[in-house]
């Protein structure tokens, strides 16, 4: 993104920040660092924050009195609203810091699922493992044949593609349970290979 190019022609930048909290951590940037080019900024309060709902919205003052108004008049606002802003300042205050241990738990589920004989499509950089399910289920099992059957013990994962599986750390999730997952996902690729 050249900022400048975009400043001199009065091009706005917005950044969807649903992962934000992820990719500064994982980058260990501040927060101000990642989103400081930005003329506005939303930033995600549940997914990996750990809050039930929410969104904050970032940007100069005119722009948030322009959102609000648009809110208003698209009936977006909420009554009592305090309990979900308590949760969503308790996320940023505590949940923050600890995203470093989902992306380690991802890192540790990556190197796993490769023991099995399943293939990383990418580097694991936050809390996403994209794989594929390589030589160890070619041909015996389908990508949502696979979802379904961890799905059937407790796990949960989604399909990318007919030949992706994508698998999420988040709070809630401890080592112990990155071990337990690869057990399962064993036990499956046994089920296929007898």
């Amino acid at each position: 993104i050249n900022a400048e190019y975009m400043g001199e022609h009065k091009i706005k930048m917005h950044l969807d920040g649903a992962r934000a909290w992820n990719a500064a951590v994982a980058l260990d940037l501040p927060m101000s660092e990642l989103c400081g080019i930005f003329d506005s900024v939303s930033l995600c309060l549940s997914k990996g924050m750990g809050a039930p709902i929410g969104t904050v919205l970032c940007g100069s003052r005119e722009f948030i009195e322009r959102a609000r108004k648009y809110r208003k008049m698209l009936g977006g606002g909420m009554r009592q609203a305090g309990v979900l802003a308590a949760a969503g300042i308790y996320a940023v205050d505590h949940m923050y810091e600890r995203l470093a241990v989902d992306h380690s738990n991802a890192r540790l589920f990556a190197s796993e699922i490769e023991r099995l004989g399943l293939h990383l499509c990418h580097t694991v950089q936050t809390n996403i493992v994209i794989f594929d399910l390589g030589s160890a289920l070619t041909g015996k099992m389908t990508c949502e044949e696979f979802v379904v059957a961890l799905k059937e013990k407790n796990v949960f994962m989604g399909t990318v593609s007919a030949t992706t599986v994508r698998a999420v750390t988040h709070f809630g999730i401890e080592e112990a349970d990155i071990r337990r997952v690869t057990a399962v996902i064993a036990d499956v690729i046994k089920s296929r290979s007898s």
